[in-house]
């Protein structure tokens, strides 16, 4: 497929952590006798910010290698900020954990191009026209073997790109060397501190004889410094791709207020973003994250999920099918009529905090689980956040004096109470997928080919047609993600007639829904009703929507 098609498809925080010296198990209640409450400066995302060797048969110096690609970041103390590293060619334009663990990042990216292939395909048919030729494209998301795949595509497009991590827990410090080793520009390692993780976007951004011109954000973080740090940058900067419910909100925030100087695209709310990635990705990694972590049986377990959007819809979906009791909490009535027909018994977290197993949050919200809530859970109730921000767990009010922290593995926190009840924290709150486990590749490349057909449309878009604003990715370009990824299984689409594309109205070739059919996705609609460019809606769902909320209050 030539470019033109292409074209036409796009037009149409850093002390030593301390742990308690004996490990326990995990329902045991540890004696008050010999305990004490940890002092502990661990990095966490501020709640006010707009966030969170080659084999060559030598088994020996094999295995060395090995086991400095997989062991825990802890195991080496020197901050990576206090070396000086470069890669095979002499640059040393990056930093990160160990520049040795290239060849073992580079496989792991070999491995997420065969579950890639729409990126692969885009790659292919679009690298000779250079369509991102002269952009400079800066980023902050997780750093993983799928973004190196998104990154070395951007790269092939034509685009120059310098990396931070959007999550301190999130990164692959084998596929950040591998990047490094390829050329890149990477500031991002495992278990970053507070002062490190903005310490890596600003090494990002400011840079002498380089000026980014596009902006690829994934909770909001980058786009806030630069605002806060660098506003004069905006004038060069042609538009924001934010893929993250946070940062589309906080982008939203910036319109209304009239302080967004560029045009936006908001990737989150498209559909291929949010019925794949935020469903069915959710569907699976929930559960192989609680597994890694816990190892705990979901059968008969009692599970309350914070919020039923696309992510609390993919959670609950995968506990039922395990067995599990799952209670949902909702502010939408919209949200919460859908888990009632979907099963689900609809609570306050009040009603339930005392019994349930398991709290999982995913609102995007601040505050969800506060204090009150954890002095209420049982011993050994496991609590992880299965959204963006680490706000929705407040983590904060658990680093008090009266609360041991005993860290029983990676990622995993034994919080214990003065009278011997504990909980078990994941992630300190943070995305539990991301930070302990991984994600499906295959779902990540629809994601990651949305955000690099946005990045084409707003680089190359003429001055004029992008105002000041946020925008929804043209439903042409939803369908044309969805349509390379079909040949993955083998699948054939029906093409309609003449006739039939007549009586319906349609061009054969799509879009074939209107801007308002969001494919049962009715969080989405909710969710930006009110915004100012929402024209979704039609007269006759306004009366019905402020008719209910009238008779309601």
């Amino acid at each position: 497929m030539k470019l033109c098609v292409l074209v036409f498809v796009l037009h149409g925080t850093h002390s030593p952590i301390q742990f308690a010296e004996q490990k326990q198990e995990f329902n045991k209640r540890p004696s008050k006798i010999g305990r004490r409450s940890l002092s502990r400066s661990i990095s966490q995302s501020s709640t006010d910010s707009y966030s969170s060797g080659k084999h060559t048969g030598g088994g020996t110096e094999c295995w060395e290698v090995l086991a400095a690609s997989y062991t825990d970041s802890s195991d080496d103390e020197t901050s990576p900020r206090d070396k000086q590293q470069k890669n095979s060619k002499g640059n040393g334009d990056f930093c990160i954990k160990n520049i040795k663990q290239a060849d073992f990042g580079r496989r792991e990216i070999e491995i997420a191009e065969q579950e890639m292939p729409a990126l692969m395909a885009l790659r292919k048919r679009a690298q000779g026209e250079k369509p991102l030729a002269g952009a400079k494209v800066v980023g902050c998301t997780h750093i993983t073997a799928q973004t190196a795949v998104l990154m070395e595509t951007l790269s092939a497009l034509g685009a120059q790109c310098r990396w931070a991590a959007c999550n301190i827990y999130s990164t692959q410090n084998e596929v950040a060397a591998a990047l490094a080793e390829g050329g890149f520009s990477v500031f991002a390692w495992k278990g970053e501190s507070e002062d490190d993780f903005w310490w890596c976007i600003d090494r990002c951004v400011n840079v002498e004889g380089w000026q980014p011109n596009m902006i690829l954000d994934d909770g909001g973080d980058l786009t806030h410094w630069i605002y806060k740090k660098y506003p004069n940058m905006f004038k060069k900067i042609k538009g924001i791709v934010e893929e993250s419910v946070t940062g589309v909100h906080r982008l939203y925030q910036l319109s209304k207020a009239g302080k967004l100087c560029v045009p936006a695209m908001n990737v989150n709310d498209s559909v291929t973003k949010q019925k794949f990635d935020n469903l069915y990705c959710c569907r699976e990694s929930i559960l192989d994250g609680l597994k890694r972590t816990t190892d705990v049986m979901f059968g008969g377990k009692q599970v309350v999920v914070c919020g039923y959007g696309e992510v609390g819809k993919g959670c609950c979906a995968a506990l039922k099918a395990m067995g599990s009791i799952v209670y949902v909490t909702e502010i939408d009535p919209i949200c919460a009529l859908q888990a009632c027909m979907d099963g689900f018994r609809l609570v306050k977290l009040n009603e339930v905090i005392r019994q349930v197993d398991i709290v999982i949050t995913c609102t995007g919200n601040k505050n969800v689980v506060v204090r009150e809530y954890l002095d209420r859970m049982k011993n050994g109730c496991i609590v992880c956040n299965m959204g963006h921000s680490n706000t929705e767990i407040d983590v904060a009010s658990l680093r008090t004096p009266e609360l041991t922290w005993e860290r029983v593995r990676s990622q995993v926190d034994h919080v214990i109470w003065p009278d011997g009840k504990r909980i078990v924290l994941l992630a300190e709150g943070r995305l539990l997928n991301l930070s302990c486990s991984t994600v499906p590749t295959f779902v990540l490349s629809i994601t990651a080919t949305t955000q690099a057909l946005a990045l084409i449309e707003l680089y190359n878009a003429p001055e004029g047609r992008y105002k000041q604003d946020v925008y929804l990715l043209p439903k042409k370009m939803d369908e044309y993600v969805a349509s390379l990824h079909l040949p993955t299984f083998d699948a054939h689409l029906t093409e309609l007639t003449d006739e039939q594309a007549k009586y319906l109205g349609l061009n054969k070739n799509g879009p074939f829904k209107p801007n308002y059919y969001r494919y049962e996705n009715i969080s989405a609609i909710h969710a930006n009703l009110f915004h100012p460019n929402f024209y979704i809606y039609t007269n006759y769902h306004l009366l019905l929507y402020f008719l209910f909320f009238s008779l309601r209050y």
